[in-house]
């Protein structure tokens, strides 16, 4: 409740008590000080004791941390001096903790160039994998050559698998003991089947790993499911016979086709007992417990892996990828890339999944107490600050990534002790030792004085108070049990005409002994508080999240409110993007309020008709399907987009009212998708299996297409040259006809030619020999 003084309500009876009711709470141990009726009033914030009085005599004692080992980073692995290698700063704190004070200092981590690295080799030898034999005769030189040149210092070990040689996992017929695949068609010849056999250790020299494949043969179980999982713990635990280094990095490449058996697979061959995460290679390096123990557990392969700093990455055929992608959710620090059929792509498959894991780090916790509260808050290579975050991604060789560890006790243990706990980046040797002692003790009680005078002999005199010995009671111990009672009944009244004690206790010696009841306890001078009679929420008292002191609730950090239901943590609103409420909201008691239209669930992240909404759902349709994006790391992805469901399809139907169509671009293509909301409050991903693409014209097109068009345009304009000049000519011959039949001479004559002779008629009359002739003379 506002207004509360936690420290003075929280009736501490010894300074001990009062430094576990809250962090600020301070304990007076001057003699005379305060009510002598309350000794509550002791117990106080640290201004107030000092307002009052009580200056140079005030127990506060604080958290405090003291860096034990400090050795400075490194830059470089490899080298002479490489054991000294340091990639993670400081090495060793002590802690000395308050409960309820809490205290933090800053981690870093450096990936360090040129580190060595250590690749042990674990091959799928089914009959299935024989190409993949085959392709990888020649893999240690290759893989060598791509290795050195991201580390100077490389090993290389081999190690291979089938499955457990009992039934019903292999052919155990007599007839099948030296050759399992007798009356197969396909592959008649092939060696007995066995569970798991370590046939290089790590070397520098990659002729031998070259000789070693080379003499292998596969062989034949009888179910589709491998034992690959009883290799993988023997690899990881039988650190000797494989040659693990302390100072290596240690990737564990384990490739195979098939799926893989599991815990309480073992049954089905009467293997009852499970797997003990022990080494069981004998003289020969087989795995002697294979038909004795089950198969081990996802939980036990992960936690034998982290204990021995080993990244392990699967290198599986496609149809298998998603499978696998979920077992590296279950076991920390693994990466899953997809192997061709015939191995081709082992070596790219091998650099791509060690570049993947030197470019991220991710703090891990081992043994942490039980009582102790850890907060990370990491600072990566973009210089900003992610709460609640352990792990940065993104990264260069050398970059150097921090982390502020933040560390609360939460209790005091029964007995005066300390704890340790590690912190360690996954897959790496380097760790940091955490030592916490517990500063619950006051330093006046270590100055205790038995039978004092100040207690009239009769107790111990701790702190400012008096702890009677049995039979006396009194702030002094100056009355005696079973003493009169009418003596000393003045200082159980609250006021005057209040009952004794409130009605709830009796008086003896001036004090108040308070019943006890049922409910709860009832406390206080004059008997008057209790620790039951305060708000609740469903029931609850104080709602789980504080405590009842004298009717009213005091809350615990982190919450406020008449019955503490209010939580004053934002953790819980921060969405995936890591903005409050996805942005579209406030964060009141805990838990998201949406303002923004059209927004709802726990973040408020689900909006389709919000901005930018496409985006957000772009980033789990690449991690989920493509394994791309910013939140590829499958860890990452599960979290951010557990709630999508996400469909494939050819065609994408666009008419769902509902829907919203959302695309963005991938390689000159558009992929494209439609978003909507379930009832159940999952979000509903349809999206097209391939991207959209329109192949670009080629140059040769282009260059046809201008001359074409050139052409076709020059034919126009001549057809139109043409088209006019026949036009006119049509007009200038009817002008001419038109003429022409208005000319007054004829056609057949030409006006201006003349014939050269001339003819002109005379009319005459002769006689000649008397006749008489009327014509022509020429």
């Amino acid at each position: 409740a506002e207004g509360l003084n936690l420290c003075t309500s929280g009736s501490a009876t010894s300074c001990e008590e009062c430094l576990l009711i809250h962090p600020k709470c301070a304990w007076c141990s001057k003699e005379e000080f305060g009510s002598t009726k309350s000794i509550a009033s002791r117990c106080d914030f640290l201004q107030n004791l000092i307002a009052n009085g009580c200056a140079g005599a005030i127990e506060n004692p604080g958290s405090s941390i003291s860096v034990v080992k400090n050795i400075p980073l490194s830059s470089k692995g490899s080298g002479q001096t490489h054991l000294d290698v340091t990639q993670i700063t400081p090495q060793k704190v002590a802690l000395n903790l308050r409960p309820g004070d809490q205290t933090s200092f800053r981690v870093q981590v450096r990936q360090v160039e040129d580190y060595p690295v250590d690749l042990y080799y674990l091959m799928d030898l089914s009959l299935s994998m024989n190409d993949d034999l085959d392709n990888i005769r020649n893999l240690g030189t290759k893989l060598a050559e791509e290795m050195r040149k991201l580390t100077s210092n490389f090993r290389l070990g081999f190690g291979s698998f089938v499955d457990k040689n009992i039934s019903p996992f292999s052919y155990t017929a007599p007839r099948y003991q030296n050759n399992p695949c007798i009356g197969y068609k396909l592959f008649p010849s092939c060696v007995p089947s066995f569970g798991f056999r370590h046939l290089l250790s790590l070397t520098d020299k990659v002729d031998r790993f070259n000789e070693e494949v080379q003499k292998q043969k596969v062989s034949r179980n009888r179910d589709a499911p491998e034992g690959g999982f009883d290799a993988i713990l023997q690899a990881a635990v039988c650190k000797e016979k494989i040659g693990w280094r302390k100072e290596a990095s240690h990737l564990l490449v384990f490739t195979t086709d098939d799926v893989p058996h599991i815990a309480l697979d073992g049954k089905l061959g009467g293997l009852v007992q499970p797997h003990d995460g022990q080494c069981h290679l004998n003289e020969a390096n087989e795995y002697s417990a294979s038909s004795q123990l089950d198969y081990p557990s996802l939980a036990l392969l992960g936690e034998k892996l982290a204990e021995n700093n080993i990244h392990l990455i699967f290198a599986v055929t496609k149809s298998h990828y998603v499978l696998y992608k979920n077992f590296t959710s279950l076991i920390p620090g693994t990466t899953v890339e997809i192997l061709h059929k015939d191995s081709k792509n082992i070596i790219e498959l091998i650099v791509k999944a060690y570049n993947s894991i030197r470019s991220k780090v991710e703090l891990s916790v081992w043994d942490s107490p039980e009582d102790i509260g850890l907060t990370f808050t990491a600072t990566c290579q973009d210089g900003l600050s992610y709460p609640g975050l352990r792990k940065c991604g993104d990264l260069k060789i050398g970059d150097t990534v921090s982390f502020e560890v933040a560390v609360e006790a939460r209790s005091c243990p029964a007995e005066v002790t300390s704890h340790a706990f590690t912190i360690k980046p996954a897959g790496f040797r380097d760790t940091l030792e955490v030592v916490v002692t517990y500063n619950c003790l006051c330093g006046c009680t270590g100055r205790a004085t038995p039978a004092s005078g100040k207690c009239s002999g009769n107790g111990t005199y701790a702190c400012g108070l008096c702890e009677c010995d049995p039979g006396y009671l009194g702030a002094r111990c100056e009355c005696e049990e079973g003493a009169s009672a009418d003596m000393h009944n003045a200082m159980c009244r609250e006021a005057e005409g209040k009952p004794l004690c409130s009605g709830r206790g009796e008086c003896s010696c001036n004090q108040c002994l308070c019943h006890e009841s049922e409910f709860g306890n009832i406390y206080g001078p004059f008997c008057e508080c209790d620790d039951f009679s305060c708000a609740r929420y469903k029931g609850v008292l104080c709602s789980g999240h504080g405590e009842c002191h004298c009717g009213e609730c005091k809350c615990h950090a982190g919450y406020i409110g008449d019955n503490c239901n209010c939580s004053t943590e934002t953790d819980s609103c921060v969405s995936s993007d890591g903005q409050m409420c996805s942005g579209r909201g406030t964060c009141v008691c805990g838990k998201c309020q949406c303002t923004e239209p059209g927004a709802f669930g726990e973040t408020c992240e689900k909006c389709p008709t919000c901005p930018g909404v496409c985006s957000t759902k772009r980033d789990c349709i690449e991690c989920k399907l493509f394994n791309s994006g910013r939140l590829a790391d499958n860890q990452t992805c599960q979290k951010h987009c557990k709630d999508e469901i996400i469909t494939t399809v050819d065609v994408l139907e666009t008419d769902d009212p509902n829907a919203l169509i959302c695309a963005y671009p991938v390689n000159n293509c558009v992929m494209k998708f439609t978003y909507s909301e379930l009832a159940n409050g999952k979000s509903n991903l349809t999206v097209l299996k391939e991207p959209a693409c329109s192949s670009a014209p080629s140059a040769v097109t282009i260059v046809l297409a201008v001359i074409g068009s050139v052409v076709l345009i020059g034919i126009i304009l001549l057809g139109l040259w043409k088209l006019l000049v026949t036009i006119h000519d049509r007009r200038e011959f009817d002008r001419f006809q038109t003429e022409r039949s208005r000319a007054r001479y004829e056609m057949a004559s030409n006006p201006l030619y003349r014939k050269p002779i001339s003819t002109h008629n005379v009319e005459f009359t002769f006689n000649k020999l008397n006749k008489s002739y009327n014509g022509t003379v020429d």
